[in-house]
């Protein structure tokens, strides 16, 4: 249907009329002078035809009018004229272009729906009163907490799924006893890859809930520490950097949260962007007491500082790989930590394997193919 505004905006041929009254013309003269059958001239005057831009040349050329001002007349009567575009198109764009929300989609986070459905799915997603506080959708001047520590939508988007697949499974009661004793058990899988199979299970038993989820394109984020309430923490991490180095980094980070009760306020969860080849916010003291406790566990501060002190300046591979037989870490998780100390990216990149293949098979993964099933 038209849009309700464009009565005022007349076909083209009410202005050719009024052009031909001006100068005395009828519309046998114009189709004289046009060259056409009158009856073209008389269908274009009743706005039963439209102005192609070879009239508009030809009409120019007649009237000694520039030619556009005819093909901007049609255009304008052409766009009022046209049908109303559905409304969802707006509510869609908006959607995408804070939330990627065709990749929510397709990883099946939510379905796909008309516009309103949308919304509402995001509503639950997001734990949300209605949709205008959904966060970085709504209409308030002030920012929510998570614009202001700098926390993107597609980040939220995965914290929230970490949240969602949290809620969806059980476990044993929390007990910080049985993660410190999980923490010695960690201990004796540092020197080989495929140990890294028995994290999941160790975290289950004592109580914490550990989640894998594929990060969002574009969307930096390591891992994060939440709570379910004050007695149930999560673990979520997303191996963006599928190396050793980083998993083992990055998962005793979020276990020292855990055990500080680090993020235990919804909205104050502990979200780590990217710990890989930095030491955090270092303004932030929490996150300075979980990156020592991480750095400390790859490789004890005292025996690297030794280590390198002895061997400075030349690191040889074979008395890196010597030290980590000694200290019984994999050579990939001490020339992690030796990498950040010289600020070297580029040292001994080849120890820094993969695990994600030997992780995620015993874990709750979601990402890199298959879904965990959540009803929202």
């Amino acid at each position: 249907m038209a849009t309700t505004n464009a009565t005022w905006i007349k076909h083209p041929g009410f202005y050719i009329a009024e052009e031909l009254e001006e100068r005395g013309w009828s519309q046998r003269d114009l189709a004289f002078i046009l060259g056409v059958p009158e009856q073209t001239v008389n269908m274009i005057l009743n706005g039963k035809r439209g102005i192609t831009p070879e009239t508009a040349k030809a009409l120019g050329d007649a009237f000694d009018i520039n030619p556009e001002t005819f093909a901007n007349l049609q255009e304008a009567y052409d766009l009022a004229h046209a049908r109303q575009p559905d409304p969802g198109i707006a509510i869609r764009a908006k959607l995408q272009n804070r939330y990627p929300i065709r990749e929510m989609i397709r990883r099946g986070w939510i379905q796909q729906s008309d516009p309103a459905m949308l919304e509402s799915q995001l509503e639950r997603f997001f734990l949300a009163s209605s949709p205008d506080s959904i966060p970085y959708l709504a209409h308030a001047a002030k920012k929510s907490g998570y614009e202001e520590r700098g926390i993107t939508p597609a980040q939220l988007a995965w914290l929230y799924r970490v949240r969602h697949v949290a809620r969806s499974i059980s476990v044993p009661a929390y007990s910080e006893k049985a993660l410190q004793s999980a923490l010695g058990e960690f201990a004796q899988l540092l020197s080989a890859p495929e140990l890294v199979r028995h994290v999941p299970g160790l975290l289950t038993e004592a109580g914490v809930r550990f989640i894998l989820v594929e990060k969002l394109p574009n969307a930096k984020i390591d891992g994060v520490c939440l709570w379910l309430d004050n007695v149930s923490p999560v673990i979520g991490m997303s191996i963006q950097h599928d190396r050793i180095d980083n998993f083992w980094f990055v998962l005793r980070h979020e276990i020292e949260h855990v055990l500080q009760r680090h993020g235990r306020g919804h909205g104050e969860e502990k979200i780590d962007i990217d710990l890989d080849g930095s030491e955090g916010n270092q303004q932030d003291a929490e996150e300075r007491i979980a990156n020592a406790a991480a750095a400390e566990f790859c490789t004890p501060k005292t025996k690297l500082n030794s280590f390198l002190s002895r061997k400075h300046p030349f690191y040889y591979e074979k008395d890196v790989v010597a030290f980590s037989r000694v200290i019984n870490r994999h050579p990939g998780i001490v020339i992690g930590q030796i990498r950040k100390r010289l600020n070297r990216w580029d040292y001994l990149t080849r120890y820094l394997v993969k695990i994600r293949q030997y992780v995620v098979p015993d874990s709750i993964a979601d990402g890199w193919g298959q879904v965990v099933p959540v009803s929202l």
